[in-house]
């Protein structure tokens, strides 16, 4: 290794936009960015042969996502054989303890940096996964944990998380915040003609919330908020763009509640129309209830210009602080949202301009500036080993 290059295994889950999870745009970024700050990156992740094609081979791609578990495990632990004997990495960086796991082994001999997204087997627990199952999944990622020399966390409140449920030792967590890639987001076209682009209102209010549709987002309360909210401003409207499991029954939670004029589920966008999504709305909000490490969403509607709401829950706080505290809302549940929403759409609190929201997202979290932090904790991992 030379003083100005690092060689460095990522390994992934899947390959973002095939999967559009926190975790695997995180790793499409980095895997991007990483070479700017002196990393040369090679890797593998569950999916398609996009990823290969993507990176000029830097990717591997090592099975299916939806191929069976032993079947993948397999097909990971020979491609990471495969691929460390021939790229001679000086460290290895892991974003999902399922696919380290069958090569705990083969990384042995290797300074190990962990990427700790968030708490697994809780957040699939969350979601419905049975509780032998997760427990199951809480110990593949305690054993994995337990072998790497640093972890590098979004927040304070995941280096709690990792601390207490996993029993990490503190000194060996960073925290190196998400990143936004500012050049896609922060797009200077005027709120009106982002409107019309996407077929959207002109002349009301719009508020935006881009999310999975699972129960922890609190999509469900956000819903519930605008009963309350259109007392206050009659012609708003909440826009929610994302799909998950719960569709169908937020779809009918909006029909009861007689909603159908305030509230609109807009589905998936495409990759390329987020920045305007962002753009087109007065203001967005992420109304999460739990097991929440940073919220990137936040960092994409703040490059766009757009004040974003926080629910007080893990993270959050922690993204919009340094902006203004004005941005976090008292609690979680529908009265806290509604107030907060009309609260900043009325001015009764005072919300940072679109300037001093793209300053705060360009000048702390762009790629470049979180690609080199991140860079830095490889280097001292390699520097302990």
């Amino acid at each position: 290794m030379t003083a100005s290059l690092l060689r460095v295994f990522e390994i992934g889950m899947h390959w973002f936009p095939e999967r559009a999870g926190g975790l695997d745009r995180v790793f499409h970024t980095l895997t991007g960015a990483l070479p700017g700050a002196g990393v040369n990156v090679r890797g593998m992740v569950a999916g398609s042969g996009a990823a290969a094609s993507d990176t000029g081979g830097a990717i591997a791609s090592f099975s299916r996502p939806g191929a069976t578990m032993p079947l993948r495990l397999v097909r990971a632990r020979n491609t990471m054989r495969e691929m460390l004997a021939r790229e001679k990495p000086d460290l290895i960086a892991s974003h999902f303890a399922l696919y380290t796991l069958p090569g705990l082994d083969l990384i042995r001999g290797y300074p190990t940096v962990m990427h700790f997204h968030g708490p697994w087997a809780d957040e699939n627990h969350a979601e419905g996964v049975m509780r032998a199952a997760s427990h199951i999944q809480y110990r593949m990622e305690q054993i994995v944990y337990s072998r790497c020399h640093l972890h590098i966390v979004l927040s304070n409140a995941f280096a709690r998380v990792l601390e207490t449920r996993y029993r990490v030792d503190p000194s060996r967590i960073r925290i190196v915040p998400g990143c936004v890639d500012y050049a896609r987001f922060g797009s200077e076209m005027d709120r009106r003609t982002a409107r019309q682009a996407l077929g959207l209102p002109t002349d009301r209010p719009l508020v935006m919330s881009i999310r999975r549709l699972v129960r922890r987002m609190g999509l469900e309360d956000l819903i519930d908020a605008c009963v309350l909210l259109r007392k206050r401003i009659p012609d708003v409207m909440l826009l929610i763009v994302g799909r998950g499991p719960l569709e169908a029954e937020l779809r009918r939670r909006v029909d009861e509640l007689g909603l159908g004029d305030h509230v609109r589920l807009l589905g998936s966008l495409p990759d390329a129309h987020l920045p305007l999504a962002y753009r087109a709305a007065d203001l967005s909000v992420v109304p999460s209830l739990e097991l929440e490490g940073f919220g990137l969403t936040t960092l994409e509607s703040l490059a766009a210009g757009t004040p974003v709401l926080v629910t007080p829950v893990g993270g959050l706080p922690e993204a919009v602080g340094g902006l203004s505290t004005e941005l976090v809302l008292s609690s979680c549940g529908p009265k806290a949202l509604a107030q907060g929403i009309a609260d900043a759409l009325t001015g009764v609190i005072a919300v940072p301009t679109e300037l001093a929201c793209r300053v705060y997202a360009r000048t702390g979290f762009d790629i470049p500036v979180i690609a080199g932090m991140v860079a830095a904790v490889y280097r001292e991992a390699l520097g302990m080993f």
